[in-house]
């Protein structure tokens, strides 16, 4: 019988019991960590509500009224009389044309009206006196009936005098060029001294917009004008009163849209259908030729569920959002999103519930199934 070894044996125990009192201690800082060391995270619920659908489309921006200033005589330009970007009134004088020829071309027109009115005078008193004569039998009848046709082709005289002194005048009236309408002009095309020949074909001055009230222009595909006239009604709805158009860059006010105009047919090589809307354009930011985009409102959902915009992620996989389950595990979502609404919320369409929290902040401090101690906000 061998002899007992009481310093291994020792030994052993020290060990096993520095084994034992390890293994509590991490299970104890494990279970630590899984409770009072949780990260505290904001998160929410989302936001059940009924909301305006809208659909972005492109169009452009023209003036109400935008006139050309055209030269419809020749000769020479002989002055410029405003400054290019002013706003003028309607009436002004804009330009003035060398006019020597076009006020000889009415004084001769005048004459030829007073020649044509005295051969009249003559004629007329001719016929008279003829047609008396003709009861005593001292002329014959040819004689009068020569002296009517005289008079009448006098008569026909004077409405052509009187034709070439109106186109005279018209002429001469065209060698100064007023404002058609109250508006901005545009820089001038053509400098003082140059000749000018607009006898032929008019040729443009310069340009008027009035740009008190802008019109938009924009196209819609025919399937979405079915879904508008469905979910609306009809076009004159007061949910088209107040579309809203967004700029290329943010402007210092905000702009809405009143719509005016459906084209009364579909073209048939783009399927679309052109609308145009107007807006007042009362700070004077808005300028003809200006792209825009117009948020066209087409239908109502009652029971849009939204959530913090910013609360959304990407990956390669799509859009997603960090959830919590039951055990205030987070959890990896993926959703299916739809339009920004008041330019915070974003409408989401699938992948989540009205009941189910969700993270809206810190998202790079949360990992899938970690478990967090979840700070409710609104």
């Amino acid at each position: 019988m061998k002899p007992l070894n009481i310093a291994g044996l020792s030994t052993g125990l020290t060990a096993v019991i520095t084994a034992g009192i390890l293994s509590a201690s991490c299970s104890r800082n494990n279970a630590g960590s899984e409770t009072g060391h949780a990260p505290s995270i904001d998160v929410a619920y989302p936001v059940c509500d009924s909301v305006t659908l809208h659909k972005s489309y492109p169009g452009y921006l023209t003036a109400s009224e935008e006139v050309p200033l055209v030269a419809r005589v020749s000769g020479t330009l002989l002055s410029s009389d405003y400054e290019p970007g002013t706003h003028v009134n309607k009436g002004q004088i804009l330009f003035r044309i060398e006019d020597t020829k076009y006020r000889d071309a009415l004084q001769q027109a005048e004459a030829a009206l007073t020649t044509a009115i005295s051969t009249n005078d003559y004629a007329v008193k001719n016929y008279q006196a003829l047609k008396k004569a003709l009861e005593s039998d001292a002329v014959s009848r040819i004689e009068v009936s020569e002296a009517e046709s005289a008079m009448h082709e006098s008569e026909a005289e004077i409405k052509k005098a009187e034709a070439a002194v109106e186109t005279a005048r018209t002429n001469l009236n065209y060698c100064i060029v007023h404002a058609p309408i109250s508006g901005k002009v545009s820089r001038r095309n053509v400098d003082p001294g140059t000749f000018v020949d607009g006898s032929m074909n008019a040729v443009e001055l310069a340009r008027i917009y009035n740009d008190d009230v802008m019109t938009a222009t924009f196209n819609i595909e025919d399937r979405q004008y079915i879904n508008l006239i469905t979910n609306q009604g009809e076009l004159n709805s007061p949910r088209l009163s107040r579309i809203p158009i967004k700029f290329s860059e943010s402007l210092p006010h905000d702009y809405y849209a009143d719509l005016t105009y459906t084209s009364p047919n579909i073209d048939t090589g783009t399927g679309t259908l052109m609308m145009q809307a107007k807006i007042p354009n009362t700070y004077g930011e808005l300028k003809s030729g200006m792209y825009i985009t117009v948020d066209l409102p087409y239908a109502t959902d009652l029971n849009a569920i939204m959530v913090k915009d910013a609360s959304i992620g990407t990956d390669q996989r799509g859009k997603y959002l960090y959830t919590l389950n039951d055990s205030n595990r987070i959890i990896y979502t993926p959703v299916t999103t739809g339009e920004l609404i008041q330019d915070s919320m974003r409408i989401i369409t699938d992948g989540l519930s009205d009941s189910t929290l969700y993270v809206t902040k810190a998202l790079l401090k949360v990992r899938p199934d970690e478990k967090v101690r979840p700070i409710i906000t609104k």
